[in-house]
């Protein structure tokens, strides 16, 4: 988990320096509904929690996590078993005539893009076909060092229509819009398949889940399917939150929603919730041996203790009939 995720999507854009005058005179005077004082009702403390965060995701050791070649075997084995199962499962629920035609697959959150390079590498080899591919994130490093693991691992042919954008999991169209078509409505209605791995927490972190799945649903075809994995809060030994009880101040930590909480956005907004569950005992930090042992111990672990899986996983669809 992370610390400090709070932090507000604009206020880490006016850091980045991609901030318009708008935002910048809003992070001066404390506008678009945030208040200017820290917890502690200091302006120096939210100025150092957010000069830490988006240091944070913006550092080089923070992207490694996100590339293919650095991020660790426990990522990479997950993108090719668990998280594809899941995936091709789900695309199951599309008509076949759209999985023949191409598939538009948008990710939020998409970090170095390695689970988006490696879905688009899946689904060539089960032959579906990819009309458009694109990742979003609130981080511009992150942003370019998915386009150049795109160029790095996808071939020439593939290259057309993967496109990576900054943009703000609750305002994905408005801030899309800026990247790609100045009228918001040509976004929406123009994806078939919505992808969120390890991101969601945060817009409930900063109460803002329901604007971010409102975005999706707008974003969605009908009949469109949405698939949302992300930490599950009953599982006891995550390596922060273990550091963190030993630690004298405790550092503060990102809040990780129950399975019940991931999915009331979906329903409230008009989702049709396929799946709702626990799932997956592989950390991506894990190593070859510990892969090997948890994948091998998965099933009778599922058996005994779904409940305390790794994982919270959510699969919607957006009615194909919208009222």
């Amino acid at each position: 988990m992370t610390p400090d995720c709070g932090t507000t999507g604009w206020q880490v854009k006016a850091a980045s320096g991609l901030a318009s005058v708008w935002d910048r005179e809003a992070l001066a005077s404390g506008l678009d509904g945030q208040a200017r004082s820290g917890p502690g009702g200091s302006i120096e403390v939210e100025d150092q929690q957010l000069e830490a965060f988006f240091r944070q995701y913006t550092s080089h050791v923070e992207i490694l996590k996100y590339t293919k070649a650095t991020a660790g075997f426990g990522i990479n084995y997950l993108l090719e078993h668990d998280y594809k199962t899941v995936y091709l499962n789900a695309l199951n629920f599309l008509p076949r005539k759209t999985r023949e035609h191409g598939i538009r697959i948008l990710e939020f959150g998409c970090g170095g893009g390695m689970n988006l390079l490696q879905l688009i590498s899946v689904l060539n080899r089960e032959r579906i076909r990819v009309a458009k591919a694109l990742g979003t994130d609130f981080s511009p490093a992150m942003i370019e060092t998915a386009r150049r693991e795109a160029k790095n691992h996808l071939q020439e042919q593939d290259l057309q229509n993967r496109e990576f954008y900054v943009a703000k999991n609750e305002s994905l169209i408005s801030d899309l819009s800026v990247f790609t078509t100045p009228e918001e409505s040509t976004l929406k209605n123009s994806f078939h398949f919505v992808v969120g791995v390890n991101t969601i927490r945060y817009c409930h972190h900063a109460k803002r889940q329901r604007d971010c799945v409102r975005n999706i649903f707008n974003l969605l075809v009908p009949g469109g399917v949405c698939v949302v994995i992300d930490m599950n809060n009953r599982f006891p030994f995550f390596r922060s939150d273990l550091k963190n009880r030993f630690r004298r101040q405790k550092e503060k930590q990102c809040y990780v929603p129950s399975l019940e909480e991931y999915t009331q956005p979906f329903v409230e907004e008009g989702f049709e919730v396929l799946r709702s569950e626990h799932f997956c005992w592989v950390p991506h930090s894990a190593g070859g041996f510990m892969t090997w042992l948890l994948s091998w111990m998965s099933p009778m672990l599922n058996k005994v203790a779904r409940s305390r899986a790794m994982r919270s996983l959510v699969v919607s669809r957006k009615p194909t009939t919208v009222t």
